[in-house]
């Protein structure tokens, strides 16, 4: 599943702001009310322990290691949909074109409210028949 991989990879969003309601206890620290916790999502899925480096959330055993649409009753409502049509838009070029980075590509992600291309991604497309 390629889609799983990149969004492993390069979530949309990389950090998670979360707000604790009541004294509330993770990883053996205890955090009183109303403190503010920022999730990595980025570090979350390169996390080197085993599991975290599975990019399909069915073979995860713990669902809280992969996570590019968040997570429990705060997820984002249109995960389905981004799914679905980013599975439609890939077969789509699929069936019509053979793709290949440039060689002029130059990898760099920036986030700019969610993660981007920090240049253009080049692509050379050719026609298949």
């Amino acid at each position: 599943m390629v889609l799983y991989e990149v969004l492993r990879l390069y979530p949309p969003a990389l950090f998670i702001n979360r707000r604790t309601h009541k004294q509330t206890e993770l990883g053996g620290v205890t955090y009183p009310a109303d403190v503010m916790l920022v999730v990595p999502i980025m570090f979350i899925h390169r996390d080197p322990a085993p599991g975290a480096r599975e990019a399909r959330p069915k073979a995860c055993s713990d669902p809280g290691v992969f996570i590019p649409f968040s997570w429990g009753p705060r997820i984002c409502i249109s995960q389905n949909f981004a799914l679905l049509e980013a599975k439609l838009a890939i077969s789509m070029v699929l069936q019509r074109f053979a793709f290949e980075l440039s060689p002029e590509y130059a990898h760099a992600p920036v986030s700019i409210l969610s993660l981007h291309p920090q240049h253009s991604v080049l692509v050379r497309l050719r026609r298949l028949r």
